[in-house]
């Protein structure tokens, strides 16, 4: 488990952020937790990334030390667990919203162009609704604004 006080490299808020999410796999772990409503260790490994089993409990763990999500029991299966993002979490979606748009951009794919056209015509509507989806999906207050 990552240390209860880590070092700061600096006081600028860009590499705090990096601190947290400044790896390869971070954001497609929360990718996958919020806009793909995976949930469990298992559905989590079947991205098309290819994370591996140590990458991605190390990356569960630190999440779940920084508050982005929280471990339960899985109600369908008491032996597992299941990872739900919390509030923290939620408030990053439109930072993910904004770099699956300039990824969709810049990237020479036809992957998400609906994506996008959604994006460029209704932005905030879009946010807002993949946020009250990641509520729902994770139980947290307010799904049903």
């Amino acid at each position: 488990m990552p240390p209860a006080a880590e070092p700061r490299r600096s006081d600028c808020p860009i590499s705090f952020a990096l601190e947290i999410f400044g790896d390869r796999w971070t954001l497609i772990v929360l990718r996958d937790l919020m806009l793909r409503s995976r949930q469990r260790y298992k559905e989590l490994l079947e991205g098309d990334e290819g994370i591996a089993t140590n990458v991605l409990a190390d990356r569960l763990k630190r999440l779940e030390h920084r508050k982005l999500i929280t471990k339960k029991r899985d109600p369908a299966d008491a032996r597992q667990f299941i990872y739900l993002p919390t509030e923290l979490a939620v408030s990053l979606v439109p930072m993910l919203v904004e770099m699956t748009a300039w990824g969709i951009r810049t990237s020479e794919s036809e992957v998400g162009s609906d994506f996008l056209d959604r994006f460029e015509t209704e932005r905030d509507k879009l946010i807002s609704d993949l946020q009250q989806k990641v509520r729902k999906d994770a139980n947290l207050p307010d799904a049903d604004k």
